[in-house]
């Protein structure tokens, strides 16, 4: 998930009509990666080396979704063996590894190398084990009557695409949507998992999509996404915009806190023109979890659109960072994520890791950039 689907400024809006989308790949070397020689190659190694855990555990001749892009999972079988076996606290043994295996494909959207990249983190909310006077606000775990469908199973021209819902009489019919479900909709399933003190950090853990929940005992859990209401998630931060309470250049995740604590009478009503609702489950051990089923990387993992890019592979990153007077922000990321405002094949959301560096690292995050795809030497992507 992304702090972006909280602001949704960051995209001018459109001079024109609409245009299909569409992933272009064109050939290029690693010299001409300005920044390249000096990442730490290490560190994107071992995100590299947990997403082919997940890979080769899936059979050979399965394809890498979406078709035509990254080959089969027995293309990557001899790369990731060769992975698992290097030190990743020697760069250069690391850097010399993705240099021998891949070839990097820059990426453009129908030639328009240029996208946006922004950030997230990994969110943090006070909780309770027990609903008390304080603790009033429920952290809900997935209903077991939310039904998830993926239409790409059904359709070759929905993949990607997915919706959610429950049966009612054999058929399938909308669940109830954030205004509902804080009205109280689900109270008679007994589905709260925990309880906080504050219903806008609620809202932001739940467009991270993953977070800690810390304890009046010292103790912590972390949380992270288990299904959505299945409902379109509408940017609050774009309808402060649309009002004219935000200027668009001014906004940022905390412009929109400051906005709500100025007008704390309208902050269920904000939060309510959001009609998306995320339900969670209790992590065990490493975490957050990203898409892939991976743990994520701070500054390593990046969510992506899976409607053009395969979850696993190496993406060369080539953006800046806001808060450090736009210097550079060039490195190897792994694709291991998504979010539901990761639109595009050159759109990309950084994870940022916890705490207030990381909040603040992402907040601002709306920058311009282009990526560049490692796919293992014998792979002609045809993008389709």
């Amino acid at each position: 998930m992304t702090i972006a689907a909280v602001l949704a400024a960051c995209t001018p809006p459109d001079s024109g009509g609409p245009v299909q989308s569409k992933l272009v790949v064109e050939r290029t070397r690693f010299q001409e990666l300005e920044g390249w020689a000096s990442d730490r190659h290490g560190e994107a190694l071992a995100a590299f080396t947990r997403s082919c855990e997940r890979m080769l555990a899936q059979p050979a001749e399965r394809e890498l979704k979406p078709s035509g892009t990254a080959g089969r999972v027995g293309d990557w079988k001899t790369v990731c063996a060769a992975a698992q076996s290097l030190d990743t606290a020697d760069n250069a043994a690391a850097r010399s590894f993705f240099e021998r295996w891949f070839t990097p494909w820059a990426a453009s959207d129908n030639g328009k190398k240029d996208g946006l990249f922004t950030g997230y983190y990994e969110a943090e909310i006070k909780a309770s084990h027990v609903r008390d006077d304080r603790f009033t606000v429920p952290v809900l775990k997935r209903p077991p009557d939310l039904v998830t469908v993926e239409l790409g199973q059904f359709r070759d021209s929905l993949k990607g695409e997915r919706i959610a819902g429950r049966v009612v009489d054999g058929r399938l019919v909308p669940f109830a949507d954030r205004a509902a479900i804080t009205g109280g909709a689900l109270d008679d399933q007994a589905l709260s998992l925990l309880w906080t003190d504050d219903p806008v950090a609620l809202f932001i853990l739940q467009i991270q999509g993953s977070g800690r929940a810390y304890f009046d005992d010292g103790s912590v859990a972390r949380i992270g996404y288990d299904g959505t209401n299945g409902h379109p998630y509408v940017s609050i931060g774009k309808v402060l915009i649309d009002r004219g309470e935000i200027a668009r250049e001014d906004m940022t995740l905390q412009a929109i806190r400051n906005w709500i604590s100025a007008h704390p009478d309208q902050r269920d009503g904000l939060l309510g023109q959001n009609p998306s609702y995320v339900f969670f489950r209790i992590l065990p051990g490493e975490g957050p979890v990203g898409a892939q089923g991976v743990p994520l990387t701070p500054e390593r993992s990046l969510a992506v659109d899976r409607r053009f890019l395969p979850l696993g592979i190496p993406v060369w990153l080539d953006t800046t960072i806001p808060i450090h007077d736009g210097q550079p922000f060039r490195r190897l990321m792994v694709a291991q994520d998504t979010g539901g405002a990761i639109r595009g094949p050159v759109r990309g959301d950084v994870f940022f890791g916890h705490g207030a560096g990381a909040e603040a690292m992402a907040g601002a995050m709306k920058q311009t950039g282009r990526y560049v795809l490692l796919l293992p030497r014998g792979i002609e992507p045809d993008p389709r």
